[in-house]
């Protein structure tokens, strides 16, 4: 199990004077897996990347990747940050040449790989034109072309989407989607639905602790509570009383209720042997599903 680990995290701390903006972070990821860090806005998933990407020192804590003999680990990383800087005057070739050099690539490799680069992003037509007339989603893309230049083991993006319109989100997660046939993706967001399209698993950071670490549907299934909503044509009022399981009823009007349950997989036949047994006559009769969202508020709100 030891060799398909690309990333050891233990107890990783960051603290700037008197606040701790990261609280001993442990967690581990394998290789060729897409993860996200989720959080809200402080939640520390920027400290958390810089640090991984060899950006930041930590205040404690290790950074292991287990496969590799060297101490300094950043040419295994491809980073983009939230807001990538770039020289205007440069064109895209340019760009990727001086970013190639810097990951210590070969003018005969950063020959091979530029136009393969740009035309994987989609920005092969452009790779003559000068970056200071490109668009916020152009620019991006190449942010993204500069991370993948050196073909890295671990692609860390920051909030990679979060400045793009609709089409421009949708492009980069497509991006995201075939590059995990390539290599493995840590890469941080606020928003639950962009995780849910490409990531296989998530770590959920609140005040720079983790809240969750494993996938969005075991995150759903424990979190979620069994809800079930009925109605009936005669009054409901204490005609559930002492029922095994039963958390609360939540009374919509005399003949509807919605009835919460402790466990997420409880038997509904045992709530329709009730319904019998007190000779209800059933109108209406719907479990209620919790959405990701809710899973997600659940485990913030802990």
């Amino acid at each position: 199990m030891r060799e398909n680990i690309l990333l050891q995290v233990n107890e990783l701390t960051k603290t700037y004077g008197q606040h701790q903006a990261v609280k001993q972070l442990s967690f581990q990821i394998e290789k060729g897996k897409c993860i996200a860090i989720i959080g809200p806005n402080g939640a520390g998933k920027t400290t958390t990347l810089h640090m991984l990407a060899g950006l930041l020192t930590p205040s404690s804590g290790t950074i292991l990747f287990p496969g590799s003999k060297k101490k300094d680990y950043r040419q295994l990383i491809g980073f983009l940050p939230q807001h990538p800087a770039f020289f205007s005057w440069m064109t895209a070739k340019e760009f990727l040449q001086f970013a190639g050099r810097l990951s210590h690539l070969t003018k005969a490799q950063l020959t091979a790989k530029i136009d393969e680069t740009l035309a994987f992003v989609s920005l092969l037509d452009v790779k003559n034109k000068k970056i200071g007339g490109f668009s916020g989603g152009m620019k991006q893309r190449l942010g993204l072309a500069q991370a993948l230049i050196h073909d890295p083991e671990l692609l860390i993006l920051d909030e990679p989407v979060s400045a793009l319109d609709p089409n421009g989100r949708r492009d980069v997660l497509k991006m995201l989607q075939a590059l995990k046939a390539r290599m493995t993706i840590l890469f941080s967001t606020h928003v639950l639905h962009d995780a849910e399209q490409v990531c296989d698993s998530v770590i959920m950071l609140k005040e720079g602790k983790i809240k969750w670490n494993g996938s969005l549907t075991e995150l759903k299934y424990n979190q979620s509570a069994s809800a079930i909503k009925i109605r009936t044509t005669e009054p409901l009022e204490h005609r559930f009383d002492g029922m095994p399981k039963l958390a609360h009823i939540e009374y919509q009007d005399l003949h509807t209720a919605v009835l919460y349950f402790d466990e997420p997989s409880f038997d509904k036949r045992l709530l329709l042997t009730r319904i019998i047994e007190n000779k209800l006559n059933l109108l209406h009769f719907e479990h209620l599903q919790d959405s990701l969202e809710d899973a997600y508020l659940k485990v913030m709100n802990q």
